[in-house]
């Protein structure tokens, strides 16, 4: 693929070399349209052209073409992993493809209607009479990105909102006694939360997305509040797509996303991901969590399009408010 006509015009690409803009123009247009976006300043009309065609090319269509006629994915809500309807809807929103495409409203529908109500929340499992906080995060994620007009989106994020433990976060296992947020958790939750905010307007969910961010930064994105410690050493590792898990990369591109201001606490986590680029300025795919997939997305032993993408925008987001930050 020739490198974008006009591309040197819309900006410095971010600090990103012409080599590494052009291996990631020669990628799905799920990346492109990212690309071009948060990395090289193209105008709407020009991202908004290549994510368009999401629906027809590469990845968006193949996974769109997985749909049976009952409007699932691998023949279940939320099992099996990776390739059930909540799983393959979270895909396609992390792709981009339109908020409005039918097929995405038909799965969503199949989230809310095949759904037990437990709290003005979800459950789909019997054994399960209550409704789990990391579930209702996704599902409140990809219901309000495909912006469903339901009561019932509302009432999960009224649920979430109510649900933030006292620590700022939120914990799956909170019905069992849990007293400490869990990362996995509250990662789904504030997305969620965002999201859901950004559709409709609301501000109600500001102060727990702003409680969810103390929680992630008094723990510096990765560290035991209690020792210092590393939580998880595979939560200095990418992955893409992160299904239900927390990694530094995953907090950090919400952060961003969230237009939190730099914070001096997240400065470590940031200097881990910047020791993860390579000699040629990308990241590498890393380890993907095991179970069926509908298709891989990067196969091989390649180098990461959607970790170099996503690193590449966080660390725009912070370098454009170290100046500001400095002094902090």
């Amino acid at each position: 693929m020739q490198r974008l006509a006009g591309a040197s015009l819309y900006g410095d690409h971010a600090g990103v070399s012409d080599e590494v803009i052009d291996w990631l123009m020669r990628g799905d247009p799920a990346i492109r349209w990212q690309a071009e976006r948060d990395l090289m300043g193209a105008p709407p009309s020009v991202w908004e052209a290549t994510r368009a065609s999401i629906a027809r090319d590469g990845w968006g269509a193949r996974l769109i073409a997985e749909q049976d006629e009952q409007g699932t994915w691998g023949g279940g809500i939320y099992t099996p992993k990776w390739t059930s309807t909540t799983y393959t809807l979270l895909l396609l929103r992390r792709l981009g493809l339109a908020p409005a495409n039918e097929q995405a409203h038909i799965g969503c529908r199949r989230l809310l209607d095949d759904a037990e109500w437990y709290e003005g929340g979800v459950s789909y499992w019997a054994r399960h009479q209550y409704a789990e906080r990391c579930v209702n995060g996704m599902v409140l994620a990809i219901t309000s990105y495909f912006e469903m007009t339901d009561p019932r989106v509302d009432s999960i994020a009224e649920l979430l909102m109510s649900a933030a433990m006292p620590d700022g976060g939120w914990n799956c296992e909170d019905r069992r006694g849990a007293t400490h947020s869990s990362f996995h958790t509250t990662i789904s939750v504030l997305e969620a939360l965002l999201q859901w905010s950004r559709v409709t307007g609301a501000t109600e969910a500001d102060a727990a997305i702003a409680g969810g961010h103390e929680f992630l930064l008094d723990h510096c994105l990765y560290r035991s509040h209690r020792t210092g410690e590393v939580i998880n050493d595979a939560w200095t590792v990418p992955h893409f797509p992160p299904r239900w898990h927390y990694d530094i990369l995953r907090g950090l591109d919400h952060l961003a996303d969230a237009g939190a201001s730099p914070d001096p606490r997240a400065r470590e986590a940031i200097a881990v991901l910047r020791a993860g680029e390579r000699r040629d300025g990308r990241w590498g795919k890393g380890s993907q969590y095991t179970g069926k997939t509908i298709f891989p997305l990067e196969p091989g032993r390649v180098a990461g399009r959607w970790n170099t993408l996503r690193a590449r925008r966080v660390l725009r987001w912070w370098d454009a408010g170290s100046t500001s930050t400095s002094g902090r």
